[in-house]
């Protein structure tokens, strides 16, 4: 089947220069997903006369934020677009309430179901993905 971590789409990104803000929405998604990265990919397997039949699918990912926390999403989440300014992401996001540089970690969790011989079950499958991102604090100062 070829099973893949979902590859990290989130915003700040991880990159040079790239910094989110103390306070500000951080969007979490999966990239680019497909069969591999988040299913569902079924595949049959057959040998003298009995065949199995498996069927992958995510089932959430498990996002640890590097600063204790941990965020839960069912879904692949939402692309982030300039468009949407400061709004929190709709579906899989996080808000940072310290400054500094996180290791991003998406557990992606998979549900392998499958059956043959008259028989069936489910096998958990995780696999990992990790990013770092900059979290940045932005100080005011008003003069009158």
């Amino acid at each position: 089947m070829n099973l893949r971590p979902i590859s990290i789409g989130i915003v700040p990104e991880d990159r040079p220069g790239s910094v989110g803000l103390v306070g500000m929405p951080v969007w979490l998604w999966a990239s680019s997903p497909d069969a591999q990265s988040w299913g569902p990919i079924t595949r049959s397997a057959s040998a003298s006369g009995v065949t199995v039949t498996a069927t992958a699918k995510v089932e959430r990912v498990r996002w640890q934020m590097g600063d204790g926390a941990v965020v839960v999403c069912a879904g692949p989440g939402t692309v982030y677009e300039d468009r949407f300014g400061k709004t929190d992401s709709p579906t899989c996001g996080y808000t940072y309430s310290k400054p500094g540089t996180y290791t991003v970690q998406a557990e992606t969790q998979w549900s392998v179901a499958w059956s043959g011989m008259g028989q069936s079950g489910t096998i958990p499958v995780t696999l990992n993905q990790a990013t770092t991102i900059t979290v940045g604090e932005l100080q005011v100062l008003t003069t009158g």
